[in-house]
């Protein structure tokens, strides 16, 4: 299987090749929390190398549930044209553009101002680092009810501005994982207790998603294969899943893994277990390959096309890569070129895990502003120097939405 073969999804849609763009976050919207010039400039990079598939980073359904201060958030049409130029950046490239769709939970900055709501009030365990976040509120059967409308609405208007698919983000530690772990989950009505219980929400909202949208648009989820917590969710947990999602219409299944609390996604395990240093997931993903009827998606520290080759030749139909394409836009392009590039960032070894997470995630946006400028990436930016910046930047940003969601409350 070649990654720049053909993959048809199960709705008929064809991706025009195994490579995607996967999921950052770009903390990179305008003053009203829509796409901003930045970051249609920087989507644009993306889709001039080619990729099978695009995929935003975090659009909230909730402008009052932020994972950061810069983020999108389409929860109506008020900014419905800012989205649609967004999209079409992709569409003239005849790339598959995805929305991804997320709720944080109880994973909100406590700056923010904002009431975080939860499956249950468990707070988040960051050492000294958790009081940056919101002491969350166990969710009402009402709070429920709205995010999964919330989801369904969101989906429905991003096919309207033109995207060609969303993907509900079920994965590292946002509302719908938190939900699916039984370390944050301590519900004992129908959201809690067993794991067909837990994975309620989920498969609630893939239902009212689908049926809010067409059936040529896609929908696909990211999942956690584990979360790398011990007494969390764990690959015994991701396979009964995938099996409840597999009467269902879904497009893509991403395996992803961890939270803030365990960032495995950036290679890093709370449970005692080694990360391999590129496709950090893929041993799961071949291992939920045996039972997953709708095509999957691995994505984490992939970075090098034999990798990818690797993954494809594992049974699993896609590869995700995300910080490569930060440092070369055009990565994949040059893939098919022939040119054997092998873009990384040096692994920051800092003594405070949460801080060396920080430093590392303000790196990669380093990347995304330059290119958002039309500059070229800069690895080898000192990463307390990048760390500073961002920093800088979200608490300009906090003001400016705390400002505004003040104005919006009167």
């Amino acid at each position: 299987m070649s990654p720049f073969e053909a993959l048809q999804l199960p709705n008929g849609q064809v991706l025009a090749n195994r490579i995607a763009k996967a999921a950052m976050e770009e903390n990179m919207a305008d003053a009203k929390q829509a796409p901003s010039r930045e970051l249609k400039r920087l989507y644009k990079a993306w889709a001039d190398g080619e990729p099978g598939l695009l995929l935003t980073g975090n659009v909230m359904i909730d402008r009052h549930a932020m994972t950061g201060p810069g983020g999108v958030a389409l929860e109506d049409e008020q900014h419905l044209d800012s989205f649609r130029e967004w999209a079409d950046v992709a569409r003239a490239k005849g790339v598959h553009f995805w929305v991804q769709l997320s709720h944080p939970g109880r994973q909100t900055m406590a700056n923010l101002g904002q009431q975080a709501l939860a499956p249950s009030a468990v707070a988040l365990d960051l050492g000294g680092f958790s009081k940056m976040f919101a002491k969350p509120k166990a969710m009402t059967e009402d709070d429920i009810q709205e995010v999964v409308k919330r989801f369904a609405t969101s989906a429905r208007l991003a096919e309207k501005a033109g995207f060609t698919g969303v993907q509900i983000h079920g994965a590292h530690g946002y509302l719908i994982s938190q939900f699916l772990s039984p370390l944050c989950n301590q519900r004992t009505d129908r959201w809690g207790g067993s794991l067909e219980n837990r994975a309620r929400l989920l498969l609630e909202v893939i239902n009212a998603v689908r049926a809010n949208v067409s059936a040529s648009f896609c929908v696909a989820v990211k999942l956690n294969s584990a979360d790398f917590q011990r007494g969390g969710f764990a690959e015994a947990d991701a396979r009964a899943v995938v099996e409840m999602l597999n009467p269902l219409p879904i497009d893509l299944l991403e395996l992803s893994g961890g939270s803030y609390e365990a960032p495995a996604m950036q290679g890093d395990a709370r449970d005692g277990r080694t990360l391999a240093r590129e496709a950090y997931f893929l041993e799961f993903a071949k291992q939920l390959a045996t039972v997953a009827k709708m095509p999957l998606m691995v994505t984490g520290g992939i970075r090098r096309l034999p990798i990818v080759q690797q993954v494809l030749d594992s049974g699993i139909a896609m590869a995700g890569i995300a910080t490569a394409l930060t440092l070369e836009p055009q990565l994949i392009k040059h893939w098919r070129e022939g040119r054997d590039l092998n873009p990384q960032l040096q692994p920051i070894n800092w003594q405070r895990k949460p801080l060396a997470a920080l430093a590392t995630l303000a790196v990669v946006r380093y990347q995304m502003r330059r290119l958002s400028r039309g500059h070229r990436p800069q690895p080898k930016v000192a990463p307390w120097l990048a760390l500073l910046r961002d920093q800088w930047f979200i608490a300009r940003r906090t003001r400016q939405y705390r400002a505004a969601m003040t104005q919006s409350s009167h």
